[in-house]
């Protein structure tokens, strides 16, 4: 039985080869605005005279922009065009960008940092709902995985960026390079916007006022049984596992001893299994399929925090942290791939509310393991998320293979 996204025409015009690179420099350029201030706070706290709590708004503001403004990104993606809106919020990118850079004191460095997590918040939902509509199903996977090392990468090189600028004592510089970075990359995205074929620009258009038309699309969404599966096992991915990997670094700081500076550098290892995952995905892709991936991605992920939790030295967080990785990046980009088609038709909203779910479930794992952690310890709090995403990847799982006998 042929699946719908099969129709996907092969007598369509190509799409130039540099079309999904250029998504993922895009996506670079997020990742490092999305971490690169994760270093730079107590120099933060230190030049504006704040706590180093107050100094930590500076990420939160972005990431509740970030997660909350995916929702508003993917109607207009239908409606304008998914390209042609991700070159929109890069070039929007360099100009918040900026303004972090250019900020005289720390309330406008918040209000600055609010606005880059808004527009960065266009970037990645669009562009996988981009890659949905022109590669067809049995091809996008791979795509997609290709696709995210632009984040991967991205994620390592702010933390590293950040750091660079703090031992510099010069927090404004990393803020001018990311606006350099988007500012290219959007010069690029608009120049090969006019030169894709109309199948890659094609539009969803809708009649009726844009708040009723953005609510009577996710309404849509939501009352399709297989999208609040998706929607629900992302939620569930992320509240576990980010209850439990946000403290990966201050459980090898406090329980052995290890610096700051080394513990993250051992949470860079975790990018660096999804680089490998996006290096071998059309080999696992074929070899496993999207069962496979989600059921042993769960078993990667869950021991592997479960070994980092209750390991009796520091240097297992070596291979964990690595498989970690790779075992995350086989189940969320099986859960990615499913979200590109839970709702073809509205594909930009349909991702955007996937990647909303998937934040808003990090923001609550986040925030219930940080009251959990006083009580039980950094190693409990890991066996707690390492359980939990294991019996939701299973779940996943069962469910796929469910859905495949009754296709």
């Amino acid at each position: 039985m042929k699946h719908p996204d099969e129709s996907i025409a092969t007598s369509n015009p190509p799409i130039p080869a540099i079309a999904v690179p250029l998504l993922s420099l895009a996506a670079f350029g997020s990742g490092i605005s999305l971490r690169v201030t994760d270093p730079l706070l107590p120099q933060l706290a230190n030049e504006f005279g704040v706590s180093l709590g107050d100094a930590s708004y500076v990420i939160t503001m972005f990431a509740i922009a970030y997660g909350l403004s995916q929702l508003f990104f993917g109607p207009f993606g239908d409606r304008y065009g998914k390209y042609f809106i991700v070159a929109c919020g890069t070039l929007a990118c360099a100009i918040t960008a900026g303004a972090c850079g250019f900020a005289p004191g720390f309330g406008p460095l918040l209000v600055a940092r609010l606005l880059a997590g808004a527009t960065a918040a266009s970037i990645i939902p669009l562009s996988m709902a981009w890659i949905g509509d022109v590669i067809p199903y049995q091809d996008r996977q791979p795509v997609l995985a290709r696709f995210l090392i632009g984040q991967i990468l991205g994620l390592s090189a702010g933390v590293l960026m950040g750091g660079l600028a703090a031992d510099a004592q010069n927090w404004r510089l990393p803020f001018f390079v990311i606006a350099a970075i988007f500012l290219i990359v959007s010069v690029a995205l608009f120049s090969l916007n006019r030169r894709l074929p109309g199948h890659a620009r094609r539009l969803h258009r809708a009649d009726g006022p844009a708040l009723r038309r953005m609510v009577g699309e996710f309404r849509q969404i939501a009352l399709l049984p297989w999208a609040r599966l998706v929607l629900l096992t992302v939620f569930l991915e992320g509240a576990f596992l980010y209850g439990a990997f946000a403290f990966i670094a201050s459980h090898e700081h406090h329980t052995f001893g290890l610096s700051m500076t080394s513990a993250g550098a051992l949470i860079m290892l975790f990018g660096a299994g999804g680089f490998f995952f996006a290096v071998a995905s059309s080999v696992l892709v074929r070899r496993m399929g999207e069962i496979g991936l989600s059921r042993w991605g769960g078993i990667f992920l869950g021991a592997s925090l479960l070994a980092i939790g209750a390991s009796p030295t520091w240097w297992w967080a070596i291979p964990g942290c690595f498989m970690a990785g790779l075992g995350f990046y086989m189940l969320h980009n099986t859960l990615q791939i499913n979200a590109t088609q839970m709702a073809p038709e509205r594909r930009g909203a349909a991702v955007s509310a996937f990647a909303s779910c998937f934040f808003l479930g990090q923001s609550v794992g986040v925030g219930i393991a940080g009251r959990l952690v006083e009580r039980i310890g950094t190693g409990n709090v890991m066996t707690i998320g390492a359980l939990g995403v294991l019996m939701v990847a299973l779940w996943f799982s069962h469910r796929l293979r469910f859905k495949a006998r009754t296709s």
